[in-house]
């Protein structure tokens, strides 16, 4: 999946990890509710009396504006995005397992690059049917650096600006309550591209081509899934399996034509009661003539997002959790992945690694919501990172 995509994606993943400053979460509760309703909603835990969100988000009758940091390199390495977000329990849960609550966000966030972006995020399940699905728009300025290797001079870093728009949803249906979910998809991305490095009168460089400063992307594909975690936040057991295969065509409305594959796996063992162990697997793959920004890109922690793009990608990582109380956890992580241009084969493409480590806090219990911090390293670069949640998304 290309840069452009993960920062739209990572867009998404921040409407979802709105609790991460928790004492500005308790101030600026108090700017939507009042002191009357305060006093009947506990911040405190009924089995531990620790701090805990769990009983606030099930009966507030309101909304939470937490504001949360963005630390992704990519983006200038800081910023701020604020979002109203209501998590609710499924008023028809499914009475033989896990049913995920609902989430709904709009978040504005705007960067030390300059970047911002504005958006919508909508995920649920309709459990009368066995359906989920997910919704998101947004638009946005984001600006970012590419890279590529030239002929003689080797690699080089490109800034460019990517004014976009972006309206995405999944529909997915269970078959035979069997956690296997298949379903249809569909995005709609349209761009305007600035490269920003251009002086008057310079040409464009081999690998942009002029069509693909000015596109319209119309992506229908279909998915299967199959979700066999405790739960969606932060799991301690099962798996989740995940595929997707998407086509942009003239007959789609695109202005390129490509299809991409992408497939990932992530598996959870709770090897002690204390000790979890998650693993994950993943490829995407690109075929046909894509425009230069949409090529796949690495996802990984301590790796700007995208910094590596090729036609394929592999990767797998792991994250060891010890926690160390009911409430506190540490954690370390370590992966290994290739992009893999399309001059290269998988042999001659360089390895790219990440470790780090990181803490949680079990924030809401009845949801087993963990968040914390995770410090990440690569052969380039440094990143820090405010996880809720799962960093995996």
């Amino acid at each position: 999946m290309s840069k452009l995509t993960w920062i739209l994606i990572f867009a998404k993943g921040t409407m979802k990890r709105l609790f991460t400053l928790l004492i500005l979460a308790c101030l600026t509760c108090s700017l939507v509710f009042s002191q009357q309703k305060l006093e009947k909603i506990s911040m405190r835990d009924t089995l531990d009396n620790q701090f805990d969100f769990s009983n606030f988000l099930i009966n507030a009758n309101g909304f939470i504006p937490l504001p949360q940091l963005i630390t992704e390199p990519a983006l200038g390495g800081i910023g701020l995005a604020l979002a109203p977000v209501f998590i609710q329990p499924n008023k028809y849960p499914n009475p033989q397992g896990y049913t995920q609550p609902n989430i709904t966000a709009v978040a504005g966030m705007y960067t030390a690059n300059k970047s911002w972006f504005v958006g919508g995020f909508r995920s649920g399940a309709i459990t009368k049917h066995q359906m989920k699905y997910r919704v998101f728009a947004g638009y946005g300025s984001i600006n970012l650096d590419l890279y590529r290797e030239l002929p003689i001079v080797g690699e080089s870093q490109f800034p460019f600006n990517f004014k976009t728009g972006l309206v995405s949803g999944t529909l997915l249906k269970e078959i035979q309550k069997s956690n296997v979910f298949v379903g249809v998809q569909y995005t709609l991305l349209d761009t305007e591209v600035s490269p920003e490095f251009l002086m008057t009168g310079d040409e464009l460089p081999n690998f942009i081509q002029e069509k693909s400063l000015n596109t319209l992307q119309s992506l229908p594909g279909v998915l299967v899934e199959i979700d066999k975690r405790d739960n969606i936040f932060t799991p301690n057991s099962g798996a989740f399996f995940h595929a997707d295969f998407k086509v942009s065509a003239d007959w789609t409305g695109s202005d390129f034509t490509y299809q991409t594959l992408r497939i990932f796996l992530f598996k959870y063992f709770q090897f002690k009661e204390n000790w979890v162990g998650g693993f994950r697997l993943e490829t995407q793959q690109q075929f046909g003539n894509a425009p230069f920004f949409l090529e796949p890109g690495l996802n990984m922690r301590g790796v700007p997002l995208g910094r590596y793009q090729g036609t394929a990608t592999y990767l797998l990582e792991t994250e060891q959790r010890l926690d160390l109380s009911l409430r506190w956890s540490v954690l370390g992580f370590v992966g290994a992945a290739k992009a893999i241009p399309e001059d290269k084969t998988f042999g001659n493409a360089d390895w790219v690694n990440n470790y780090g480590v990181g803490f949680r806090y079990l924030a809401a219990r009845l949801f087993k919501l963990r968040m914390g911090v995770d410090l990440a390293w690569s052969q380039e670069s440094f990143g820090y990172y405010i996880v809720f949640g799962s960093a995996w998304r």
